[in-house]
């Protein structure tokens, strides 16, 4: 049937009336892109290599090698700018070689001249004749037992003395540098006490941070008591232990040790199985002091409001305190600095991102201290720290959808911390501890409340006892708990493997650690060599900001064999 031509012109003559147009899709908000700021890290390792060479070589070598480190971070710097279509570009991996030379080179030259300005004086020269002298000093490390070098031999301690003066045949002289005394049993001497003690010095080993070390002839006398913080510190310590002797079991042992590092009363039987759970840090001075305390201030200052500088100010203060109370040690002391360069960035208002802040305190202590390079508990400190920026909030992000924010974070930080410190750890005993990161999970929910009530007993002892006794029975249930996790991790299967030795078995151990990161982390983080930067990639959006405990994880302590002055006998 042909077509009905008035319908075909009605149609033609009708206005295409046009399709209502569809609303476009909104924008999908953009995944966050989640970097690591790595570029400070060469410059962190050119530093401490610097470190470790310069204790040990002719300061006349050190002066010219680091010259031409100078020249050549010059030479990388200035190519390193080039001009493109009339623009400055900085080529970042070349900005990255020159400050990581230049770095070294500034070690290099401050630790050179310390070395310098230690070598100067009588008391080198003593050391190298072996001669006999009078030493005078301020105590550094309180005296310990040391373990007897044959059965039935007499008794003897160790300390160790800030020299300040030395006298031997006729002559007097100021010294510098520290001094390790051996002698018989020094009942009284107490940290920041100046003392005198005659014995024959020797020279002490070569990169040692100690410049001599003097056999004592006989008890060293005090020659004027400690400064008054030190003294206030003392009496604070000696009333926690006084608490401790009042509470039963591992209860008592384990208290002075989880709040200012005293191991002394920790017996033997305990002491291995610790080691063997992986748990010994818990009772060594370490940075997990330092984080807890400024969590809590941090904390009590949000909660009133305060200024972030008030805040920071605040937090500075207690770690200082702290400092006092527990005394410098290798990862105490980078704890603290550690500390002081975020609080600097929260006072500021810009907070210091972790690994930047841990490569500026890395830097900042070898340039004052070159000889913590070379002190394994600084070194398990800072890859144990490192371990837990890169690795634990990834980790606590990929297992926080099925165990929650606090489940993962409480997780990752042992797990993250113990695949990076078991290659050290492993150098050290020759030995892995397989139900380490477990023990540690089941006990960290007894770490603050040990750590935090045993010390508010230290401040409450010298003052109101009746109130120290009840906090130190709250903290020594907590000691308790870690006592018994100790135990039974100890007494599990397989607790203390022993290794491959040598480099084969510590090379096998990290190639293990970094495929079970990478199981772990799956496939979506990578490293942006140019950038320096670590780069998830992840596929659904995250939170912007990294589990709240993880802020202070450069704060954590190593999880490996702790050290204090006041530990066991060496």
């Amino acid at each position: 049937m042909p077509p009905d031509p008035s319908l075909q012109d009605a149609t033609q003559r009708a206005p295409v009336q046009p399709t209502p147009a569809q609303p476009a899709p909104e924008p999908r908000p953009a995944e966050p892109v989640r970097t690591i700021d790595l570029r400070l890290v060469p410059a962190a390792v050119g530093a401490w290599v610097l470190a470790l060479v310069v204790v040990r070589v002719p300061v006349g070598l050190c002066a010219g090698g680091c010259a031409v480190l100078a020249l050549g971070a010059l030479a990388i710097g200035g190519a390193g700018v080039r001009r493109r279509w009339g623009a400055a570009v900085r080529d970042s991996r070349r900005a990255a070689v020159a400050l990581a030379l230049l770095t070294a080179a500034a070690v290099g030259w401050a630790g050179g001249a310390q070395v310098d300005a230690r070598e100067q004086g009588l008391l080198p020269e003593l050391a190298r004749a072996q001669s006999v002298g009078v030493l005078v000093g301020r105590v550094v490390a309180e005296p310990r037992p040391v373990r007897a070098a044959w059965p039935g031999a007499p008794p003897r301690v160790r300390l160790v003395v800030d020299a300040s003066r030395v006298t031997a045949g006729g002559r007097t002289s100021d010294a510098r540098g520290q001094v390790v005394v051996v002698g018989e049993p020094m009942a009284g001497l107490a940290y920041g006490a100046l003392v005198e003690v005659a014995g024959r010095l020797r020279a002490g080993a070569p990169g040692a941070r100690e410049v001599a070390l003097l056999v004592a002839s006989g008890p060293a006398e005090t020659r004027h008591a400690p400064r008054a913080w030190d003294a206030l510190a003392a009496r604070a310590s000696a009333g926690v232990r006084a608490l401790a002797g009042e509470l039963p079991g591992d209860a008592g042992a384990l208290l002075p040790g989880v709040t200012v590092g005293d191991t002394t009363a920790v017996p033997d039987d305990l002491t291995d199985a610790m080691r063997a759970s992986g748990l010994t840090h818990l009772v060594a001075v370490s940075g997990a002091h330092f984080g807890l305390v400024a969590a809590l201030v941090l904390a009590a200052g949000a909660a009133l409001r305060l200024p972030p500088r008030a805040q920071a100010l605040a937090a500075g203060g207690a770690m200082l305190a702290m400092l006092v109370l527990v005394h410098p040690e290798p990862s105490v002391v980078r704890a603290a600095a550690m500390g002081a360069v975020g609080i600097a960035g929260l006072a500021a208002g810009r907070p210091a991102r972790s690994p930047a802040a841990l490569s500026t305190a890395v830097v900042l202590l070898l340039l004052v201290d070159p000889w913590l390079a070379g002190e394994l508990g600084f070194a398990l400190s800072v890859v144990a720290t490192a371990g837990i920026v890169l690795l634990g909030g990834p980790l606590a992000r990929r297992w926080s959808v099925r165990l929650g924010r606090g489940a993962a974070t409480a997780l990752a930080v042992p797990v993250a911390a113990q695949l990076v410190c078991a290659p050290l750890v492993l150098v050290v005993s020759g030995t892995v501890t397989p139900w380490g990161v477990l023990a540690n999970i089941v006990a960290a929910p007894a770490v603050a409340p040990a750590t935090l009530l045993g010390l508010l007993s230290a401040v409450l002892a010298p003052w109101w006892p009746g109130a120290a006794t009840a906090v130190s029975a709250a903290a020594g249930a907590a000691c308790w708990w870690i006592g018994a996790v100790a135990r039974r991790s100890a007494a599990l299967p397989g607790a203390q493997l022993e290794w491959l030795p040598g480099l084969a078995g510590t090379v096998l151990l990290v190639a293990v650690g970094v495929a079970a990161a990478r199981l772990l982390l799956g496939r979506r983080h990578r490293l942006s060599a140019g950038s320096g930067r670590l780069v998830p990639c992840p596929r659904r959006p995250v939170p912007a900001d990294p589990p709240a405990p993880l802020v202070l994880a450069p704060l954590v302590p190593a999880p490996a064999p702790g050290r204090a002055d006041r530990a066991r006998p060496a």
